[in-house]
This record gives structure tokens, sequence and C-alpha cells, in this order.
């Protein structure tokens, strides 16, 4: 994709500063070195115009941390000035992989604490900013975005908070339920699908696929990823299956009613491969079972697809089903912490959305429309194109 023709013709919005909090370090590195490599091309009159003041830089990154008092309090400090810039903060809400002091004691921070970060970091910027922007890719509480019974709205308080404090822009990859955005109607709120990312990925490191309605079945392991099932199925061209989960609706073990049974809704699933896909993977259960019964209709090769891979119980059980032949691959994406345990099995395939994220930045610096980056059926068709024809993907 050219990234020069596209961005002659608007301003940007203000000058580019990115601050990727420590939960997100790596990632915001490898999505500075895109833009800054992308901008260091764009070259003609218009460069020496007033409005591309610091538009070719070195380095986007925005000096800023957020340190603890001895009491596990903290405060937001940003070390440069950041008056008029457009800023876009990321965040890994999940990160357990950071650890602070307590009173002598030593605490991983939670979901909460990486919020309360993102907050403090907003409160220092002071309105200064030109505009703040947020790319929160695991959208923080978003499996707590209904109520049922007497429970809290989560999610929903989280987005009004946001939305209070002046964030105009908020991304988030593969939302757990999209709906959360009625919270803030009128803020702006884009919930990114990777589908292209993820088929690329699993395209180039599986080279003997036959991508047609009779060798390959997409399925949704529940109703809830039925939509996403349907997209990957219908840009693949190839048939989709369901899952449903039957539980006990008398029991409830660590908060939820229990799983009886998983039924099958779809076509034979017989000497095909199959693609699981869903939002994330938590505990991996679920996508065990469901990988289970499908090697019990006799598929070919299963694929694992998740946008989060949390693998809250660890690796194990999923090396045991490896080894036993019950799945192939497993693919989940680096915006959020991987595990050096995780990276390196043989079966995972990391799917890289540094690049993709600082396509979504560079062109909301210049407030282009990201429809095309949004929608990439096109895209898609032209990487299936290819890896029919055995070309280089």
């Amino acid at each position: 994709m050219n990234q020069t023709d596209n961005f002659k013709e608007t301003v940007p919005v203000g000058e580019l500063g990115i601050i990727p909090l420590e939960s997100c370090s790596e990632l915001g590195k490898r999505v500075n070195d895109y833009i800054v490599d992308w901008r260091k091309d764009r070259n003609g009159a218009h460069m020496s115009s007033i409005h591309f003041e610091g538009y070719q830089r070195d380095n986007y990154i925005i000096d800023a941390k957020c340190s603890r008092f001895g009491s596990g309090e903290a405060k937001g400090s940003i070390n440069e000035s950041v008056r008029g810039k457009d800023l876009y903060l990321l965040v890994d809400v999940t990160n357990y992989s950071i650890k602070y002091s307590l009173c002598g004691y030593e605490n991983r921070m939670s979901p909460d604490d990486h919020f309360a970060d993102l907050k403090r970091i907003i409160s220092a910027a002071a309105g200064k900013a030109r505009r703040i922007n947020v790319i929160m890719p695991f959208l923080y509480e978003s499996r707590q975005h209904k109520r049922s019974k007497r429970e809290s709205l989560d999610c929903a308080l989280a987005l009004k908070e946001l939305n209070d404090m002046g964030v105009e822009n908020i991304l988030t990859f593969d939302a757990h339920d999209p709906r959360v955005q009625n919270a803030i109607p009128l803020n702006g709120f884009d919930n990114i699908q990777p589908t292209y990312q993820f088929i690329k990925a699993l395209c180039q490191n599986v080279p003997d696929m036959e991508i047609d309605s009779d060798h390959m079945m997409v399925i949704s392991p529940d109703e809830g990823a039925m939509t996403r099932a349907v997209y990957y199925g219908t840009v693949l061209g190839v048939d989709v299956g369901m899952f449903y989960k039957r539980r006990d609706y008398t029991v409830i073990v660590n908060g939820r009613n229990p799983i009886v049974a998983h039924e099958f809704l779809g076509a034979s699933v017989e000497g095909k491969d199959v693609l699981i896909v869903d939002d994330m993977i938590s505990s991996g259960e679920s996508m065990l079972d469901v990988a289970r019964e499908l090697k019990k209709r006799k598929a070919r090769r299963v694929f694992v697809a998740a946008t989060f891979g949390l693998f809250t119980n660890g690796m194990a059980e999923f090396d045991k089903y490896y080894a036993n032949g019950l799945i192939d691959k497993v693919l989940t994406s680096n915006v959020i912490y991987q595990t050096p345990e995780l990276l390196s099995r043989e079966y995972y395939i990391n799917v890289d959305l540094s690049k993709y994220i600082a396509l979504l930045i560079d062109s909301i610096n210049h407030d282009h429309s990201i429809s095309r980056l949004l929608d990439p059926y096109d895209k898609i068709d032209a990487l299936l194109e290819k890896y029919r024809k055995h070309q280089k993907i």
C-alpha cells in the first residue's frame, strides 16, 4: 500500500504524539517505527507549510510515565510539551506481567490498575492537547457489558468516564459486544476486526490448505461468535458451522453455569480443515472442547484463531491437545501481553497487528476515512488469489 500519495492533500489535525503506557511499550515502539519510516518518504512542496511543522521526526513517542508511592498510590507524568498535539494513548489492560510495590509486598497490575493509569496520563495532559485518542485493544471490562438482575455495568461506566475526560476517539479490537458503544453515542468508537491479518498469517504458515467449501469450514464455538464466523466464511467462500452450549442453570461454578454439552449445527466436517474463530481464548476450555468434538466428527485439521490469547490456565492443556493431534495451530495477536512460554510453542502463530495500528493512527491524524481499513474484503480477495496461485504473500 502506498503511504505517500493519499496524504498530500490533507494536513494533520495536530502534531502527532504517541503515548504507549508501560503495558503497551513494545507494541508502541513497533507502531512508532512504521510511522517514522512512512513519513520520511513523504516529500514535496507541501512539507514546507507551517501545517507540517514537526511532521517528519525520528520519534513520535512522548515521554510519559506513571510512578508509584510506597503506599501503592500513583501519579501520571508527561515530561514534555503536548500543547496542540494529536495524542494517541495505547494501553493493554490485560498485561499482568507488570509489578509494583505495595507496603513492601509485590503486586501484579490488574485491569483496574491499568485503567487508572490511563486516566492519570489523560489528566496529566491537563486539557492542553489538541485531541486525545485512546487505543485499547482489549476493551476494559468488556466482559461485563450487560446487566442481569442487580449487576454493575462496568464497561459502559468506563466509556462514559473516558468521554467525560475529553477523549474524542476510542479504538478497540473485537469487542466482546460492540453494542457497548451505545453508552457514548456521540463519541468516536471503532470496533476493529483484524480478519485480514489473521487470514494472512494462516496462509503464510499453512501452505497446503485448499480454501473452498469442499475442503474447509469455519466454525463458531458458540452463538455469540456467529457474526464473526459468518464474515470469515463469506470472505473465504466456505461453509459455516456452529456449536451451542447446553448449560446447567441450576448450578454456579466460579461465577458461571457449567457447560453440560456442546451441540453442533452444520454440514459434515469429515475430511475438512476447520477454522474455529472467536474473540478471545480465556482458559481455553471451551475452544478445546469444540476441537475435540470436531475431531470426533473426523475433521482433518483444526486451527484455532482468537484476537486475544489470555490463556489464564496456562498452556498445559493446549500442549496435550497438540500432542494428541486434536489441534494443529493456534493463532492470537500481539496487541495484548504474550508470555515467552506462549511464543515458544511450535504450534503457535503470532499475528502482528502493529502495522495495522500504525495505519489507523496515520490516517486518523490526517482526519482520513478509515473505512477502507475496517473493511478489507478486497485485500482478502487479492490475498487468496495469490495463495491459490502459490505466489508470495
